[in-house]
């Protein structure tokens, strides 16, 4: 039989890691500092277990000893999680979700940012038979008051500042069914904010309608809009569920708090 040396740890490194994860874990659910004896009673470790693991810790500044005895999360923790933040991409999150709504209603998806008073389509799901006869090309760019993706934004918007987006760009019109005037802008914008979606009634387009949902971050904020364009004839409102689903699982994997991660429901 092998003879143990002396130098291996004293318990499994997965056992450690979770013990780690433990600790960890009574630290996030407290803002103010927790004391040794407390995580060592939450945790069910020994004390003097809890303490060396801290002190790693400390030491590689995961967690924060502001006086004796007592610890909180780290700067190392927020340092990393900015890192993680900064590499996700509403583009990389929203592609597989958007082409699995695509699968399942067969019409284009479209993925829009804001960019001043224009939305920009950043992404599109769509195949030859959705029968569509405008597919709207990725860098294309529209008024925000003449699309769904952009009255959520508008929506998200306080009066003063959708007053001063009408002055600035004077509402100008594509089609007959366009909203030029303030009021029916702001009429529209108040059933945006209730339903939490918006819609294009062929007024960037005749022929073409459109619904949207709103993406959202981490800090709750609008970054991103998910839409589905059809014939104006052929527009399912069968297809909400589907949309507010996958628009949420996208925000979900953003890091919005609140909101669910369907396995790759529609939109």
């Amino acid at each position: 039989m092998t003879k143990r040396s002396d130098n291996l740890p004293a318990t499994p490194t997965v056992q450690v890691i979770e013990r780690m994860f433990s600790l960890l874990e009574v630290l996030a659910s407290r803002e103010e500092p927790v004391s040794l004896k407390e995580i060592s009673e939450k945790t069910g470790l020994h004390p003097s277990t809890t303490h060396r693991i801290l002190n790693d810790l400390t030491i590689g500044r995961f967690v924060d000893r502001p006086e004796a005895g007592s610890y909180r999360l780290g700067m190392r923790l927020l340092e990393l999680g900015n890192l993680v933040k900064a590499r996700l991409s509403v583009r990389d999150a929203a592609l597989a979700p958007m082409r699995e709504l695509h699968k399942l209603i067969q019409q284009p998806v479209n993925l829009s940012v804001r960019q001043g008073d224009e939305i920009v389509y950043v992404e599109r799901a769509y195949s030859e038979r959705s029968g569509m006869q405008v597919v709207r090309a990725i860098g294309g760019r529209a008024p925000l008051h003449l699309t769904s993706v952009g009255k959520l934004f508008l929506a998200a918007e306080d009066p003063q500042r959708v007053r001063a987006y009408a002055t600035r760009t004077g509402l100008v019109g594509n089609t007959r069914n366009s909203l030029t005037q303030l009021a029916s802008l702001e009429r529209e914008l108040v059933q945006c904010r209730q339903a939490g979606l918006a819609r294009d009634n062929e007024e960037l387009e005749l022929g073409v309608r459109c619904m949207a949902a709103g993406i959202y971050d981490d800090q709750n904020k609008l970054v991103a809009g998910l839409s589905i364009s059809a014939p104006a004839d052929r527009l399912d409102e069968g297809w909400l569920p589907k949309l507010r689903d996958t628009a949420a699982s996208i925000s979900a994997a953003l890091g919005c708090p609140g909101s669910k991660t369907p396995a790759a429901a529609g939109r």
